[in-house]
């Protein structure tokens, strides 16, 4: 840790091997802010697990997912993956062990090739597997010029559905050992949306561990735990449908009728 509080990042590569993820009572404050944006989060999920992450506007659920992608420092706590900090691992092998899908995704001035190889050297076998896997393989064959397609500054202009999906491919390339993914679907059809469903269920069963922070409830079906979070606090954590008929209302049960008594005589 640095004199400024700041933790300085490890210049050693080490090797992720598992998508073992654990938050240790995790808080998260804005420099010079009174009240935290996230606090006293833990949670853990073992490999192959997919957490929805819920909650209304402002909640921290965003925040949570920067925490997650060691994007941010934790102010107090830590966030873990194969039991080291996701902040201060070193950021090449962090890389290649890990996908994320902002929810503003952005692809860069390149051509398709390189946006979903992350602009590193790699096989085109495995750049077309990540775009296979995230269903936009064909949406590629029909782009001008197919994977070397120019994209950014001067390039060609994909729609938002297009730029997630592309975006997508670029967070499961090189099957990474976690994915995080902040509302992958909010400019995706129907169509988008079941190709999402299933890349997340592919990714599954080869043992990556799946983060999903929506507002549709719809791409988390397939969950195994829900995160609550409200006023950047944990309100639930646990099995998904324990968490869903928390939050759904009860009603209120029908009065009995009363059974007619005797008069007496």
């Amino acid at each position: 840790v640095t004199s400024s509080g700041v933790t300085a990042r490890s210049p050693v590569p080490v090797e992720i091997e598992t998508g073992r993820l654990y938050a240790d009572r995790l808080a998260y404050v804005l420099p010079g802010a009174a009240r935290p944006v996230l606090q006293n989060v833990s949670f853990s999920l073992d490999d192959g697990a997919m957490m929805g992450v819920i909650g209304p506007s402002g909640a921290g659920k965003t925040t949570l997912s920067r925490l997650i992608m060691g994007i941010a420092q934790p102010s107090v706590g830590g966030m873990y993956l194969d039991g080291q900090s996701t902040y201060a691992h070193e950021r090449s092998s962090f890389g290649r062990a890990v996908g994320y899908l902002p929810q503003e995704p952005t692809l860069l001035t390149g051509s398709v090739r390189d946006n979903i190889a992350r602009f590193g050297e790699a096989r085109m076998e495995d750049v077309v597997r990540a775009a296979r896997s995230a269903g936009v393989h064909e949406m590629i064959g029909a782009l001008p010029q197919g994977y070397a397609t120019r994209l950014g500054s001067g390039g060609y202009q994909l729609s938002g559905g297009q730029r997630q999906r592309v975006a997508l491919a670029r967070a499961l390339f090189g099957r990474p050992k976690l994915i995080v993914l902040d509302e992958p679907n909010s400019n995706l059809d129907a169509e988008g949306e079941a190709a999402l469903v299933a890349a997340i269920e592919a990714a599954r069963k080869s043992g990556t561990t799946v983060v999903v922070v929506a507002q549709r409830m719809s791409i988390l079906s397939r969950a195994d735990r829900l995160l609550r979070l409200q006023d950047g606090g944990m309100v639930q954590f646990g099995p998904r449908e324990e968490v869903l008929q928390a939050l759904t209302p009860q009603r209120p049960s029908k009065p009995q009728p009363r059974e007619p008594q005797e008069a007496s005589l």
